[in-house]
């Protein structure tokens, strides 16, 4: 039992999924079981997707909040604490109600699993369902953490499924092509549940449909069954239109910028749309534009003084789109990349992309176990200017000390690595 929350944390984190050598989600279901089975008592989106689930959940959020709906989302990863992961309209879980829940939890493995822990995924997951049904929220928004199909979150039978984008990532546990990653990601469609789909990929698609058709689940696909057309971007804002059937909405203006921004945004418009013609939500056109002119998502493009750009792009799909939306906010500039990412990633494709477009690139490495050494990195970059610090707060003062004062300092890789810059610029602004 743990009194205090930096204690637990400091043990949670610890928890890996590579000690336990259980069955997938059987632990899940009987940890759920002497909880009184919280998960069945939720209304729950379900999202899964190699890049886009943050941003979506954070649409759908905005929406329903707008439309007076008491909104849990279950996010990952975070950017500063922990608790950032389960939050209802927005607010974190307490450090009282964390410890509450996972104390309970502690105690059930302590008398039923002789203290063999499972993975820290797996804890927080738990921690989440008990404290969203104890609240009773009026819907989950709960994002997959890795994969679908065998990931923590799918023990839940949603209202509706989102399946963003796949990417070849993960590929030691999610396989190494298009349609192995789109299996696992198609885990999360259920029998005769909505599934709302963004993914491009021809390979990638004709797996997802073919899941969605034997579970006799309609699927809606962007580009063929709703589209986003007319983009407009401005430095601060863009604007686009939606339609599905009859639904048409035109000039609806996003705060988020790039095109795959405008997909996301479509992806939840989708989502309430279908379960609006079910039933399921009540939920009008100007709740839904109110909260897209609204809605922002740290480390996705987000915009520092001083032209610094923090973007959490951690695999080639998610560079090609940073760089998308660069080149359309900020046109016939010089970029600088300061890149850090764990070792897991595809490295390659994402730093050819980069390296076409970079006035110089810089390398370096985060202090967790599986970072990718900035030796190792500067090493795949075929830049002219490259560097490689050990140091992040080297490698970014290196650069802004000697880039020009018009040119954009591109902070980007791992969601951790943005997490530590995003703290260090908040403590220099005060």
């Amino acid at each position: 039992m743990f009194n205090t929350m930096k204690e637990c944390t400091e043990f949670i984190f610890t928890l890996k999924a590579v000690d336990h050598k259980r069955a997938p989600l059987v632990f899940m279901r009987e940890v759920l079981a002497f909880l009184d089975n919280p998960h069945n008592k939720l209304r729950v989106i379900h999202i899964a997707g190699s890049n886009g689930k943050g941003s979506t959940v954070n649409a759908l959020r905005e929406m329903l909040q707008q439309a007076d709906y008491r909104v849990g989302a279950f996010t990952s990863p975070h950017l500063e604490r922990v608790h950032e992961r389960i939050t209802i309209n927005g607010v974190p879980i307490s450090d009282k109600q964390f410890l509450v829940y996972f104390n309970k939890l502690a105690q059930i493995v302590e008398e039923h699993y002789n203290g063999d822990f499972p993975s820290f995924f797996e804890v927080v997951t738990l921690i989440m369902f008990q404290y969203f049904a104890d609240q009773e929220i009026d819907i989950a928004l709960i994002e997959a953490g890795l994969g679908g199909r065998l990931d923590a979150t799918n023990v839940v039978t949603p209202l509706l499924a989102i399946i963003t984008t796949i990417s070849l990532e993960h590929t030691a546990f999610l396989g190494d092509t298009f349609a192995k990653v789109a299996t696992e990601k198609a885990g999360i469609i259920k029998e005769g549940v909505p599934v709302v789909v963004g993914v491009h990929n021809k390979e990638a698609l004709t797996v997802i449909t073919e899941v969605a058709a034997r579970r006799h689940a309609p699927c809606f696909v962007l580009g063929q069954d709703f589209t986003a057309t007319n983009y407009l971007q401005a430095t601060d804002y863009q604007q686009f239109t939606y339609n599905m059937g009859t639904v048409l909405m035109t000039d609806i203006a996003l705060k988020m910028a790039g095109s795959h921004q405008i997909n996301n945004a479509s992806l939840a418009i989708t989502a309430m749309v279908v379960l609006h013609d079910k039933g399921a939500l009540a939920i009008t056109d100007q709740s839904i534009r109110r909260a897209l002119q609204d809605a922002q998502w740290a480390g996705r493009f987000e915009q520092w003084s001083n032209h610094i750009v923090l973007d959490g792009a951690h695999n080639s799909e998610g560079t090609a789109a940073l760089i998308q939306t660069l080149k359309v906010v900020y046109p016939n500039r010089r970029y600088h990349f300061v890149y850090a990412a764990l070792a897991d990633k595809d490295h390659g494709n994402s730093l050819a992309f980069m390296d076409a477009v970079a006035s110089s690139m810089t390398f370096t490495q985060i202090a967790l176990p599986n970072a990718m050494p900035a030796k190792s990195l500067v090493q795949l970059s075929t830049n002219a200017k490259k560097a490689d610090y050990n140091k992040w707060q080297d490698a970014i003062q290196a650069v802004l000390s000697g880039r020009n004062a018009e040119d954009i300092v591109v902070v980007t890789g791992s969601l951790y690595f943005i997490a530590e810059v995003r703290k260090w610029l908040q403590e220099a602004k005060r």
